[in-house]
């Protein structure tokens, strides 16, 4: 059913639904109504997919040191950022942001692998079956 739906469309359902999920499992994340969350998620995908590849090219000394650990934190500025241009978006600090940028990638990867990506299911070379 919601594999017909563009993959756009669907990543943006699925950060819709896994913030709307942090912010009730969170208490240092507030919505003002609906329209905030949605716009948060579009911003949070965008800022995921221009900024986040600058800023971790520009820690990779700092990543690579930290065994990768830095890319937690961030996913977390991520947050922060998002929550500073969204009006109705608030974060009440950093380590709420970290935790629940964590719980967001965990929820979002579940959600993502029940609903399917609307890719084709892989085939071995050569057309066969999996065994």
């Amino acid at each position: 059913m919601f594999a017909s739906l563009p993959p756009f469309l669907l990543h943006w359902i699925i950060m819709s639904l896994a913030l709307w999920v942090a912010s009730h499992v969170f208490s240092g994340i507030r919505f003002a109504d609906t329209s905030s969350l949605i716009v948060s998620a579009l911003l949070l995908g965008f800022a995921n997919a221009i900024v986040r590849p600058l800023l971790i090219i520009l820690t990779l000394p700092l990543t690579l040191v930290t065994l990768g650990l830095f890319l937690l934190v961030i996913n977390a500025l991520m947050m922060l950022l998002v929550s500073s241009l969204v009006r109705g978006f608030s974060v009440s600090g950093f380590w709420t942001a970290f935790f629940a940028s964590i719980f967001i990638s965990l929820l979002s990867f579940l959600i993502g692998a029940f609903l399917g990506d609307g890719a084709p299911p892989m085939r071995p070379p050569g057309g066969g079956v999996w065994l």
